[in-house]
């Protein structure tokens, strides 16, 4: 079937547009890095090459790093409980698509069923896994997880990629029901927030927000071939985008002197 052509003009434009966040709220930072090292985490575990299982690896034992401190399993709980009752409230409102809306709800239910079910101690199997941490405890050495300081590492590096997926199935499955959970919560944050036009007067725009303005993350869009990015700083009551220019590695980018127009979307 052949796509409309509003559909396809939006995709063209969105496919020229780059994106540009900045979390306001520590939890936000927390759920973004997750979402960071489970995208890199995903993306390599893929990927048949020994280079490709370190990096899968790493990326497992940080993410275990930033679960081990504080209950972020909690905080995800809140967050899809939250998410949970503002489209629960859209049920009963007019002119809403239903099924799309039900279909949302439901995978907020099952992420949080699944969440539940994994109990508080999930991440205790990966701690007490000797393998595992020999690799942690050696990471921290720059160069340290090389084949004679870990031979045990490399030797299971040179199985074959049925054999590595085994395991790494048996440690990522440990922490899926998680990372799926944040990843499912930032997309409903980042759509649920209408993109507004802005223009930056010389380079800078700044922003208060309202008293009741419950802010989490800021979201700057510019076209994907714009010379120029954004350093945002601010806080949930008050934030400031600098659009700075960027030429080479060797010159410090600088303040554009120009007015810039891009796209802001407070979530």
């Amino acid at each position: 079937m052949a796509k409309p052509a509003e559909e396809i003009t939006a995709q063209t434009e969105a496919d020229k547009a780059t994106y540009y966040e900045q979390p306001v709220s520590e939890r936000m930072r927390t759920f973004m890095r997750l979402e960071f090292l489970y995208q890199q985490l995903l993306y390599n575990r893929e990927h048949k090459s020994d280079w490709a299982t370190r990096a899968t690896i790493s990326s497992l034992l940080e993410i275990m790093a930033i679960l081990s401190r504080g209950d972020v399993r909690s905080e995800v709980h809140k967050e899809l409980d939250q998410q949970l009752k503002v489209l629960q409230r859209f049920q009963s409102q007019p002119g809403v698509d239903t099924r799309r809306l039900d279909s949302l709800v439901r995978n907020l239910i099952d992420s949080r069923a699944e969440l539940s079910s994994v109990g508080t101690s999930f991440l205790q199997p990966l701690k007490d896994s000797d393998f595992l941490n020999a690799i942690k405890n050696r990471s921290a050495i720059p160069g340290g997880t090389c084949e004679f300081d870990l031979p045990e590492y490399s030797h299971w590096l040179r199985q074959s990629f049925a054999r590595r997926s085994e395991d790494m199935e048996v440690w990522i499955s440990a922490i899926r029901p998680l990372c799926d959970a944040v990843t499912e919560v930032l997309w409903l944050i980042r759509q649920n927030a209408q993109p507004a036009d802005k223009l930056a007067i010389n380079g800078m725009y700044q922003h208060s927000m309202q008293k009741d303005a419950h802010c989490r993350l800021l979201r700057v869009c510019l076209l994907q071939d714009s010379s120029l990015y954004p350093e945002i700083s601010g806080s949930q009551h008050r934030f400031t985008v600098r659009f700075l220019e960027w030429s080479t590695l060797e010159s410090r980018a600088v303040q554009t002197g120009h007015d810039v127009p891009f796209q802001l979307s407070i979530c």
